[in-house]
C-alpha cells in the first residue's frame, strides 16, 4: 500500500505545472496575440500557445493589435519556454520569457503572456487556470483586472463597442 501511494504521489507531482520542461529557442514569427513559432537550437520549428491567456484572432476586433504587440515584445528574440504539455494540435502550451527591450543584459525576465494581459492585449483564460502554477495564475488574474480598471487595450475597445451598440 505504501508503494502504490508513493507511485501515485510521484505521478501527481510529475503532472503538476511546477515540474515544467524548459525549451530554449528563438522566436521566428508571431501568428496571433497568444501564439508564436520558435526555432530550436537544432532547427526544429515549435508552435507555442501562451499558457493562461486568450487573445483575439487576427480577423477579430483588436486581433491585429494583439498580434503586433506580441511581435514587438518577442519576435527575433531568444526565449525560454516553460511548459508541461502539448495540446491536441501538437502545440506546446507554456509561458514564454524573453529579455525586455528596456533591460539589455537582464536575461529572460519578461513573461510575454503577462505583458499581453497588462497591456490589455489578451484576456486571462480562467477556464485553464488549473494548468498554471499558482503564482502565475494570481499574477495573470491581477494583470487582467488592472488592464480592465485602466480601460486599456481591448478593454477600451470593448467598452467603446458596447457603448456604441447600446446607443443604437
Amino acid at each position: 500500500m505504501v508503494a502504490s501511494s508513493s507511485v501515485g504521489l510521484a505521478l501527481l507531482l510529475l503532472c503538476s505545472p511546477a515540474f515544467a520542461a524548459q525549451l530554449e529557442c528563438r522566436v521566428a514569427s508571431v501568428t496571433r496575440g497568444d501564439t508564436l513559432m520558435c526555432l530550436t537550437v537544432d532547427n526544429r520549428q515549435e508552435l507555442i500557445r501562451l499558457r493562461g491567456i486568450d487573445a483575439p484572432g487576427r480577423k477579430q476586433p483588436f486581433g491585429e493589435h494583439a498580434r503586433q504587440h506580441l511581435a514587438d515584445l518577442a519576435h527575433g528574440k531568444s526565449a525560454a519556454v516553460h511548459w508541461t504539455y502539448r495540446d491536441h494540435h501538437g502545440r506546446i502550451i507554456g509561458a514564454v520569457w524573453v529579455e525586455p527591450v528596456d533591460c539589455p543584459g537582464c536575461g529572460h525576465t519578461l513573461d510575454v503572456g503577462r505583458a499581453q494581459l497588462a497591456s490589455g492585449m489578451a484576456r486571462w483564460a480562467q477556464r485553464y487556470a488549473s494548468q498554471q502554477p499558482v503564482e502565475e495564475r494570481y499574477a495573470y488574474e491581477f494583470e487582467e483586472s488592472e488592464a480592465r480598471a485602466r480601460r486599456t487595450g481591448l478593454w477600451r475597445k470593448f467598452k467603446e463597442s458596447s457603448q456604441t451598440q447600446a446607443s443604437q
